[in-house]
């Protein structure tokens, strides 16, 4: 905090502090900034503009790193349950034996919901959009557990909350694929861990007996832990925000969820089936649309190569193909889409244009041929993604609330009309 910025306006200098973070990253304070000079910041889209000091996940996008809580995504990978991950991001540390059976124990003891929330479910249309569902049923649990509406209450009634959720919502997301299939409700076995029981109650049916294959359930286990935070993001932003307000969890994550329901968030894998289609419908010559995507005057852009944040590679992607191609092995998937994909991939890592341009298959395209190979339609893959990343939010409402951040209130220009003088109707 010893460097300072200096920002000179109407003939003044302004010193403001310097802040560095423990991995370097450098920001100019300017919380103080309108009040000393009567300016705000202009930055469309927060791109910019550091909201908040976390502590949660560390996310360089130049050099290709993610870690959460200080360790690397790979190996939290290769060699965590997702469970373990989400203790990680929500208390700060990986848990010792005894910390992680009773975590897990109190999860497998909140997996079921309510069965009016059956109710619910049978009101939704059978083609609701399984996130709005999701979103709606979320915001919903507040209604059924009414002390959770003060965030601010004892430790002990914000972990209930805490657990609840994180049990609840597999069962509410498998149960919003049963409604878009009309097939029946499975209810969860606590036997199953975390990422198996969800698989269960997605694909059983009552009349016959499901096996859920470990190798899925190590690639889902992957995915899961791969999109378990993201640093400040849309969906985790909106859920920061909102919690700003002394929202409850249920509704913060709720909102979440609609933020990541948007395709240019977690639709990104949803985009990269549409796109698949799309080439295969066209006949499927792969080189015809590297060629359009290449093409500058074209509008055509390939859905799941490159990454906005990462400039060189996402470091999710390496992890996630390989379990990506265990699984095509695995199942012998006879797909014309996957063949197309692969096609792509191959062009991807090959093809000079490409690699010159760091445009190499991300999370997104890899995740969206994954869910494909299962069997998951495509209107699921963004709740697959929120299952995903509810550990990240609930650690991002958490510190957020434990810091007693205040509100969030953003700033504007106004560029609209001024002094404009009303007119009575008849004379309009």
């Amino acid at each position: 905090m010893s460097e300072t910025a200096k920002i000179e306006l109407d003939g003044k200098i302004y010193e403001l502090p310097v802040f560095v973070g423990t991995e370097n990253e450098k920001a100019i304070d300017i919380s103080k900034l309108r009040d000393l000079t009567g300016y705000v910041t202009l930055d469309t889209g927060y791109k910019n503009t550091g909201a908040t000091k976390s502590a949660i996940t560390f996310l360089d996008g130049e050099e290709g790193i993610l870690h959460y809580r200080g360790y690397s995504i790979e190996q939290l990978a290769e060699k965590a349950a997702f469970i373990e991950v989400a203790y990680l991001l929500i208390y700060g540390n990986l848990p010792n034996k005894e910390e992680l059976h009773a975590f897990r124990q109190s999860i497998c003891k909140h997996t079921l919901v309510h069965e009016d929330m059956k109710q619910f479910f049978e009101a939704y249309p059978s083609k609701a959009h399984p996130m709005g569902v999701l979103s709606s049923m979320v915001a919903s649990l507040a209604t059924f557990y009414p002390e959770s509406l003060d965030p601010n209450r004892s430790p002990e009634a914000k972990n209930l909350t805490i657990h609840r959720l994180l049990a609840k919502l597999p069962t509410l997301a498998a149960w919003s694929y049963k409604n878009l299939t009309r097939h029946p409700f499975m209810y969860p076995r606590n036997e199953y861990d975390y990422c198996k029981n969800f698989l269960y109650m997605m694909f059983a049916m009552p009349t016959e007996e499901y096996q859920v294959d470990p190798v899925v359930v190590d690639a889902f286990n992957k995915l899961l832990i791969l999109h378990a935070d993201h640093e400040q993001n849309c969906s985790t932003s909106t859920v920061r925000i909102v919690g700003s307000s002394n929202a409850n969890l249920y509704s913060s994550v709720s909102a979440g969820i609609s933020a990541l329901w948007g395709p240019l968030h977690g639709g990104a894998n949803q985009e990269v089936i549409e796109m698949l289609e799309r080439i295969h419908a066209d006949g499927g010559n792969v080189d015809k649309w590297v060629a359009k995507a290449k093409d500058k005057e074209d509008p055509f852009r390939l859905m799941g190569f490159g990454h906005r944040v990462y400039k060189n590679f996402d470091p999710r992607a390496k992890i996630i193909k390989k379990a990506c191609d265990d699984i095509l092995d695995k199942l012998g998937v006879n797909d014309p889409l996957l063949d197309i994909a692969k096609k792509l991939e191959k062009v991807a890592l090959e093809d000079e244009y490409f690699k010159a341009r760091n445009l190499y298959p991300n999370v997104d395209f890899y995740s969206g041929i994954i869910y494909k190979a299962l069997g998951i339609p495509t209107e699921m893959f963004t709740v697959m993604f929120a299952i995903g990343r509810l550990p990240g939010w609930i650690a991002q409402w958490k510190e957020m609330t434990e810091n007693k951040e205040p509100i969030g209130r953003p700033r504007q220009i106004y560029t609209g009309q001024t002094n404009r003088q009303y007119v009575p109707v008849e004379e309009r």
